[in-house]
């Protein structure tokens, strides 16, 4: 089997505002827009695409109809301290400040209007102790 494509579709209670968010703060643009589903397409890179989803809506299994909770998206960027500063001015919420770890992330996190945490990371070069977990062709440079 070969997989065409991959997306998080985050099911809320308020499909415009969160799709509104992410075209906002993350440079998204709508493909496909209606009431109960919204399709974004980051206007930076047209492999990256993120779905709003009204979290009852008919198409949803009953027994699984709600909102989201527990999830944490990662959005990888070249300059995580831009998005830092422009984050904090426009007054998101700001759960972890910006910082290296020593795994090989500069990052920050961030929340949607649901709660959907947003990691807003950078690989750097980890230290010497986690280098030596990484796959060769995966170490961050």
């Amino acid at each position: 089997m070969k997989i065409t494509s991959y997306y998080p579709v985050i099911m809320t209670g308020d499909v415009q505002s969160t799709a509104a968010f992410y075209k906002r703060h993350l440079r998204f643009e709508a493909l496909f827009s209606s009431d109960w589903y919204v399709h974004l397409q980051s206007t930076l890179d047209e492999r990256v695409t993120l779905a709003v989803l009204d979290g009852s809506h008919h198409t949803i299994p009953e027994s699984r109809r709600g909102t989201v909770s527990g999830l944490l998206l990662n959005f990888e960027v070249e300059d995580p301290d831009t998005l830092y500063a422009e984050f904090r001015a426009a007054g998101l919420p700001i759960l972890l400040t910006l910082r290296d770890e020593d795994f090989g992330q500069r990052h920050f996190i961030t929340a949607d209007p649901n709660g959907v945490l947003i990691d807003v990371i950078k690989p750097i070069p980890p230290t010497a102790e986690y280098a030596a977990q990484f796959e060769a062709s995966a170490l961050p440079v």
